[in-house]
């Protein structure tokens, strides 16, 4: 693993990118997490950059190598560095710690970086670097150029200067250097039919596809990325030549406003959305109530970060799973879904919309900066090749069909009732839309039996989400392995490499993985045919373990384990499977 690190507002993310686009390039599984912190510039930032054979996504615990351009932290980088290890620093600035037990590469690159351009030094310090590195490792020189259009979009000028400080930095390595450290990348044929995308972008591109014709949003990170992406795609697709669109943006003035524009315009019949993280959530629960209870579609992106309160806003964490189901005064539950891969907000983009009007509430999609916001390498996306599902929707002809109509009747036995949307002619068609007491027909009431009747439909409606929600996936399959996993969401890519650590000290293990709530029967299943359940997530609380031991039979309550961890870093393997060996009963000492 490589990790590089610089100050934040340095310009080092298109050097870090570069890196990473030109390994992939060679057909090489690379992996890129971007640990930054919450200011605009000053404060220090690490960009982690894994290539393993494997194709292991989550981060390592060893550094190889280091690249050291922010003297502020050489300390702190230089004590994680292992006896071998390799370390590249900018030599404009001392090495503050002797080690001679370190693999030593000094590179000018400020002063190479101002003898290019002076004036646009600071612009190309971090690219001579990446120059540094490709000759040491041996990155291709075809494949930089590759990832440099990229980058840069094809701009000839600032590829050339920036070619110019990447081949300075190869020939300094060259002039003074002998290459003698053990890492090195060679050409290989794993990233055929694959592509780079972060979750963000994938589930705006989703959404696209789902249909949206109306976004409300204010920024927050590490959501806001998803909004701006969605906004491209809107302006690429939706717009004509004339100046006519199909679609609709309103950045709102807070949080609650683009919740309450949501459920207008999705109570007006549009697929409508916003995006939002940490307190942004947290500002829209009254208009969440609303859309539960009067039964409006919506589509709620929370690209969760650590919290509380302001938490650390540049960290991730699956810290609001049991907020998002129950977000709500009185009893409300949600439907939530969980992607763990960009292909899959690709999917949850699109789906959820269809959820949202099919059961005519708020639908979430809980994602996290992790997955949002770091470039993971994708497999190709697969496309909707059905009509969107828009639910119970009662046209003109409809009405005239029917002796009688009202907007909350359970006519169908599911608890999903009949909608009109705004516009439809027939007499019939309207009704008022109330958050307080209404009866079957929308009706003012505060009969209590009404009331009571009207909760149990929804609960029932609830009920019927359990079917039609994405199923768990048995990701991993031992045999008849007494131990069983369980985990959701990004954690998923770091449980790929615990299965094989675990491996190696004979402990064999089955994998299921949690895709939405309400949890699945499935669920149940899958505990019920193991001695052993590990359910491992990104919190403190083990928010995931407690729902589902309030669904659990009893005899199955002392069969789960959890593995809570809340640091607001990537999830690591060796933690999981550290943790496991510790907790389990099971003998490990043969295969189980």
């Amino acid at each position: 693993m490589v990790s590089v690190g610089t100050a934040n507002g340095s310009g080092s993310q298109s050097a870090n990118l570069i890196i990473h686009r030109a390994l992939f390039k060679m057909g090489l599984p690379v992996s890129g997490k971007n640990l930054f912190p919450s200011n605009i510039a000053g404060l220090p930032t690490w960009f982690l950059i894994r290539v393993t054979e494997q194709g292991y996504p989550a981060p390592a615990d060893d550094t190889n190598i280091a690249i050291l351009m922010n003297p502020d932290t050489w300390e702190k980088d230089l004590s994680k560095l292992k006896k071998g290890s390799v370390a590249i620093y900018n030599s404009d600035t001392r090495m503050p710690v002797e080690r001679d037990d370190l693999i030593l590469y000094d590179i000018p690159c400020s002063k190479i970086a101002r003898g290019i351009d002076s004036k646009l030094a600071k612009l190309i310090t971090n690219t001579v670097y990446v120059g540094a590195l490709s000759e040491i490792i041996g990155i291709e020189q075809e494949a930089i150029v590759e990832a440099l259009k990229h980058q840069f979009n094809n701009k000839q000028k600032a590829i050339e200067l920036n070619l110019k400080a990447i081949d300075e930095g190869r020939n300094y390595i060259k002039e003074n250097h002998k290459k003698n450290q053990p890492w090195k990348v060679e050409r290989r044929d794993l990233t055929q039919g694959k592509m780079i995308v972060d979750g963000n972008q994938a589930g705006a591109l989703g959404s696209l596809f789902g249909g949206v014709t109306f976004l409300a949003w204010y920024p927050i990170t590490p959501s806001s990325s998803l909004a701006e992406s969605l906004i491209g795609y809107l302006k690429q697709h939706r717009e004509y030549v004339d100046g006519s669109k199909t679609y609709a943006v309103v950045q709102a003035e807070d949080e609650l406003a683009a919740a309450g524009m949501v459920f207008g315009a999705g109570w007006a019949g549009s697929r409508s959305m916003t995006t939002t993280s940490g307190a942004g959530i947290s500002l829209m629960t009254e208009f969440i109530g609303l859309g539960y209870y009067a039964e409006v579609p919506g589509v709620f992106w929370n690209i969760q970060r650590v919290g509380p309160s302001t938490g650390l806003p540049t960290r991730t964490q699956q810290s609001d799973i049991n907020f998002c189901y129950k977000l709500g005064h009185g009893d409300s539950t949600h439907p939530v879904l969980l992607p763990a891969t960009p292909k899959e907000c690709f999917e949850f983009g699109w789906r959820s919309f269809d959820i949202a009007e099919r059961f005519q509430t708020p639908t979430f999609v809980l994602s996290d900066l992790d997955l949002g916001m770091n470039p993971w390498i994708s497999d190709d996306f697969e496309y909707p090749n059905k009509p969107f599902d828009r639910g119970k929707v009662l046209k003109e002809e409809d009405l005239n069909k029917v002796e009688s109509w009202g907007r909350y009747r359970d006519v169908d036995g599911d608890g999903i009732p009949y909608r009109t949307l705004p516009g439809n002619p027939h007499p019939d068609s309207s009704y008022f839309t109330r958050g307080s007491g209404h009866d079957e027909d929308a009706t003012y009431s505060e009969d209590p039996e009404v009331y009571e009747r009207n909760m149990k439909r929804l609960a029932k409606k609830h009920e019927g989400l359990r079917a039609k929600m994405p199923q768990p996936k048995i990701e991993h399959s031992s045999g008849k392995s007494k131990i069983g996993l369980i985990s959701y969401g990004t954690v998923h890519t770091a449980i790929e490499e615990t299965i094989d650590i675990l491996k190696e000290k004979n402990v064999e293990i089955n994998y299921l993985r949690i895709r939405a709530l309400p949890l699945s029967p499935k669920v149940n299943e899958f505990i019920d045919s193991h001695e052993e359940i590990f359910i491992i997530e990104q919190n403190r609380d083990a928010q995931m373990f407690n729902l589902i031991k309030e669904e659990l039979d009893s005899s199955n309550i002392k069969k789960i384990k959890s593995c809570a961890y809340s640091d607001g870093m990537p999830m690591a393997a060796s933690k999981i499977s550290a943790n496991i060996t510790e907790k389990t009963q099971i003998k490990i000492n043969k295969k189980s």
